[in-house]
């Protein structure tokens, strides 16, 4: 009887045509092809990462910043919006009824301290009219010294930049920055036509001459001019900055899950313009990563999804009398209940 081959004819274990069974070559072959997509796509990959990260403009440090509260539990941002108009034109300044020059300088807009921890993340708005306490500091621009004084919190900001406003933060909460992030109005805008607007519903109708907000009640997508016109107005709230602050928040938290939606993160035609018209006008602090950043967004779309707070610092009169004029001023015991319960990680119970 003859004998069968097992390279031919039949496996002698399993029965089946020799055939069947996968050929070494081929194996091999489909082996590299996997392995050289993969490696085409880490490529690909750390590429856009090495890009995106030489874009980020890492202009403050932190770590140069004296006499900070001791670290505490989670990760605490401060979120910036400041007035800068680098990079509008004046035709784009005249459409944002932004005004001033694009070498004015920069105030703040807004200032959002959002912390992530163990029981999720808050948003807590620190009001531009806060009565606070601004430690002693050297003008930038004249190398003056100036001692501790009482002002405004925006004040912070265009007497010494973004460090005296840290500094300043840090002195009246006891929570350390940890990230320091700030956009303009260019960057703001750019962000928002590159994702292709946001959607928002409002509950009352908007119109506010400064700003250029005039939107009706119901829902609408904000495009990158009414969506700034949108977080800027406040002369129409009932609680003035406070009801600003409230509208930032909402907004913020609104873009962040627009832009973590398959429809942008999954389409490049999407990703890199988003990416470039916001990371040319980001600054950041020095230690700043794009993972960070984006926690960062993760965080704040937590809080849309219901896992954080949206809150303002506890507020005693909005229309405090000073020598800097009418000022927000805080209720500093249920404040500092609120910062502590943020500095130890615990759940926020304080709004």
């Amino acid at each position: 009887m003859r004998r069968t081959s097992p390279g031919r004819g039949r496996s002698p274990r399993s029965g089946r045509p020799a055939e069947a069974r996968p050929r070494p070559r081929r194996r091999r072959r489909f082996l590299r092809i996997a392995t050289l997509l993969a490696a085409v796509s880490l490529i690909t990959s750390a590429g856009t990462y090495v890009w995106a990260d030489t874009k980020l403009n890492r202009e403050v440090d932190l770590a140069k910043i004296a006499d900070r509260p001791l670290q505490g539990k989670g990760t605490n941002y401060l979120i910036v919006g400041s007035d800068s108009r680098a990079g509008l034109s004046d035709r784009d300044k005249k459409d944002l009824h932004t005004g001033g020059s694009a070498d004015a300088g920069r105030r703040t807009d807004s200032m959002i301290l959002l912390h992530t921890g163990a029981h999720g993340t808050t948003m807590m708005s620190l009001p531009r009219d806060s009565w606070v306490t601004i430690p002693p500091h050297i003008r930038p621009e004249t190398g003056k010294h100036y001692r501790t004084s009482k002002n405004k919190l925006n004040a912070a900001f265009s007497l010494g930049g973004p460090n005296l406003l840290v500094r300043t933060i840090e002195r009246n909460t006891g929570l350390p920055i940890d990230h320091y992030t700030e956009i303009g109005f260019a960057g703001f805008v750019g962000i928002v036509d590159a994702v292709g607007g946001v959607p928002m519903c409002l509950d009352k109708d908007i119109k506010d001459e400064k700003s250029g907000a005039n939107l009706t009640k119901g829902c609408h997508t904000l495009n990158g001019r009414m969506a700034l016109a949108f977080v800027r107005q406040r002369h129409q709230e009932a609680q003035g900055d406070l009801g600003r602050s409230q509208n930032q928040q909402k907004f913020l938290a609104a873009l962040a899950k627009r832009t973590a939606t398959p429809g942008i993160v999954l389409n490049p035609s999407k990703v890199y313009p988003t990416m470039s018209a916001g990371l040319d006008t980001l600054i950041v602090d020095k230690d700043m990563s794009l993972l960070n950043l984006t926690s960062l967004f993760q965080a704040m779309k937590s809080v849309t999804a219901g896992d954080g707070k949206r809150l303002n610092v506890p507020v005693a009169s909005l229309g405090f009398p000073t020598s800097k004029g009418s000022a927000v001023k805080w209720d500093l015991p249920r404040a500092k209940k609120l910062f502590a319960e943020l500095r130890n990680d615990q759940p926020v119970l304080t709004g």
